[in-house]
């Protein structure tokens, strides 16, 4: 038999109370509470989109060409996409700016969650952002097809800025995940040296 020797833990020192204004400006966070529940009424207005969307490709997907069949398909990637990045901005956001979902152990918890910050779902906002501009492009480059005429709805002069604001993305989310890497390398110089 061994006996085990458990040293008393030392007794914490008692918090100082928060002052007034200091809970004033931390309870603010929750202000931010009605903003994340309008976005979920935004994610049942997406679902509904969806519904009608491929109630419409069900219903009429004999009488459509395969072109048309592929615009409808891809907007409802593009309606997926743009549902991915509400609940991105939605559990993210409220895990990193309001309060803790307390999901650990949970089976269904993202991944992604138990290492968000600011700095990742800035990222992970960026890369979903791109995602849903290149649907889009890919849409108008299939229907760009079509200029000169009546179906067509855009000009060249429009799918030129449209790939002009694409490429903005992309540059801004390149620009974004480096200063990200500069900031972690940054953070990890000072480290070693304390």
């Amino acid at each position: 038999m061994t006996s085990e020797s458990t040293a008393p833990s030392a007794p914490t020192a008692p918090q100082p109370p928060i002052g007034l204004f200091p809970k004033l400006i931390f309870g603010s966070r929750w202000l931010q509470l009605p903003l994340y529940i309008g976005l979920i009424v935004a994610q049942a207005v997406y679902v509904l989109l969806f519904l009608k969307e491929l109630w419409h490709l069900v219903a009429h997907s004999f009488d459509a060409s395969e072109q048309q069949i592929m615009l409808v398909v891809l907007g409802l990637i593009d309606v997926v996409m743009i549902s991915n990045l509400l609940v991105m901005v939605i559990v993210g956001g409220y895990e990193t700016f309001v309060s803790r979902l307390n999901l650990s152990g949970h089976p269904d918890e993202p991944e992604w969650l138990s290492h968000v910050n600011a700095s990742v779902l800035k990222i992970k906002l960026a890369m979903a952002i791109i995602g849903i501009s290149s649907i889009s492009l890919l849409r108008t480059f299939i229907e760009a097809g079509n200029l000169g005429t009546t179906r067509s709805n855009f000009t060249e002069t429009g799918v030129m800025w449209q790939v002009l604001i694409h490429l903005t993305f992309i540059i801004s989310a390149i620009g974004i995940a480096w200063v990200d890497r500069l900031s972690e390398s940054g953070h990890r110089t000072e480290a070693g040296h304390d």
